[in-house]
């Protein structure tokens, strides 16, 4: 097969991530992998992992994107490819528009992936246009079926994320030489008690809610100390500033470090004690969580979407209400001085979402 994904940008973050991954397992299993984009700091492995990248300006919401509707039915008949595979919105309309005038005889079969519990409207509504329509978990699956009720239920496939085990042994340690830059840039964490909420600097990730959780713990008398762990959006650098002012606010300024972007996250959380889900809308899935509940972290996580579900079935006890910071506090402090272990579980490994998604692939190609 030749496989087309496309998607805003390849940069960071779970659809990127998730992107990479098929390719790669594309390329492994004899396939063609191209990947349509903006670009970004994830094309050079992209790349080396045997994809072809075309950059294509498809990330921006205005009108003179729609010019790239011509680009990419031109490309889609110059590449022939037997599947689209649509990841993000905007160039899943551009791409939409560009495969729905081809031949239906002979056009590539078309995917979606709805990634998110998106704003419902006609905009999102693009993302249950495919053929077929994969749901990251069985939250978005019921997401679309109450929002979008004209989808037939039959063309949505669960496919939860997956982690590599490989990747995110369990009882992983970082080198030595790693834990001692680590320690020589962050000297604060010394004999710590240390929570870690990894993502995207915004609000409904609950970076407030884990502030609140922090500043009760070290009132409790807990050696807490609390790492945010991501970069804001550069058009969202006025809530970063609401953070700041927040922790200063609570007089955490010694309790609390932003350490920004990280590509070795997993070494991070391996160094934390708890790494925190505070994330007040559901997550789709929630893969850092997975992550670390695979290298057998505590985790703790608001009781909704997909890190319900990955909680549920790995390590129950690390449910927390959603909102409810006293209930967090009070579970941490009491894994400060005893602690249980998450179970070791292969239901969200990555080699079983790879090979149903291939599964999806070959389906559709194959009923032409």
């Amino acid at each position: 097969m030749k496989v087309i994904q496309i998607l805003p940008e390849l940069n960071t973050g779970g659809v990127e991530r998730g992107t990479l991954e098929v390719g790669k397992y594309l390329v492994d299993q004899g396939h063609e992998s191209i990947v349509i984009s903006n670009g970004g700091r994830l094309v050079a492995q992209l790349e080396t992992e045997g994809s072809r990248h075309i950059s294509l300006p498809v990330h921006k919401k205005r009108i003179s994107s729609l010019k790239q509707v011509k680009v990419l039915r031109r490309l889609f008949e110059e590449e022939r490819p037997d599947v689209i595979h649509l990841r993000s919105r905007l160039p899943a309309w551009l791409a939409y528009l560009a495969w729905r005038k081809m031949d239906p005889l002979t056009r590539p079969r078309l995917i979606t992936t709805v990634h998110g519990m998106y704003s419902v409207n006609a905009y999102s509504k693009i993302m249950t246009r495919g053929e077929q329509v994969i749901c990251v978990s069985n939250s978005v699956k019921d997401y679309v079926l109450k929002n979008y009720p004209d989808v037939p239920e039959g063309k949505l496939t669960v496919i939860h994320r997956g982690v590599d085990p490989a990747m995110f042994p369990y009882g992983f340690q970082p080198s030595a030489n790693w834990l001692e830059k680590w320690r020589q840039q962050y000297p604060q964490l010394d004999s710590k008690f240390v929570i870690t909420l990894p993502g995207r600097i915004t609000r409904w990730k609950g970076p407030l809610d884990f502030i609140q959780v922090v500043a009760e713990l070290k009132k409790q008398g807990i050696p807490i100390h609390g790492l945010l762990v991501g970069e804001p959006h550069p058009k969202k650098l006025e809530f970063l500033k609401e953070v700041k002012a927040e922790i200063q606010g609570a007089g955490l300024e010694q309790d609390i470090t932003l350490v920004g972007h990280r590509s070795d996250l997993r070494e991070v959380m391996a160094v934390s004690d708890v790494v925190i889900s505070c994330s007040t809308d559901p997550e789709a899935f929630g893969r850092v969580t997975l992550e670390a509940l695979s290298l057998g972290k505590l985790v703790a996580g608001y009781n909704h979407g997909g890190v319900h579900e990955q909680l549920s079935r790995i390590f129950p006890e690390g449910r927390v209400l959603v909102g409810d910071t006293d209930a967090m506090t009070t579970l941490l402090k009491s894994w400060h001085t005893s602690s249980p272990s998450p179970s070791q579980d292969g239901t969200f490994w990555l080699s079983k979402m790879l090979e149903i998604t291939i599964k999806v692939y070959t389906s559709l190609t194959t009923q032409r």
